[in-house]
């Protein structure tokens, strides 16, 4: 399953916080911009989608977990 955070380009200011609590290395800066590139491995962690201050990421993916 190879789902990525997905980055609204218009809602983005370029603060970077995406980038410095991806784990994976899904998010970049290109000058003042982010942008998400594709990793091996992102972890499904949605550190990225919470602490975005404008809500430009949204995560295409949902955690559950199953009681056995």
């Amino acid at each position: 399953m190879d789902l990525m955070p997905a980055l609204d380009r218009e809602k983005c200011n370029g603060c970077g916080l995406c980038v410095r609590v991806c784990h994976c290395n899904a998010f970049v800066m290109i000058g003042n911009l982010v942008a998400v590139v594709e990793t091996d491995f992102c972890g499904w962690c949605t550190h990225c989608e919470a602490i975005c201050p404008m809500g430009a990421i949204s995560c295409p993916f949902e955690i559950v977990i199953e009681e056995r």
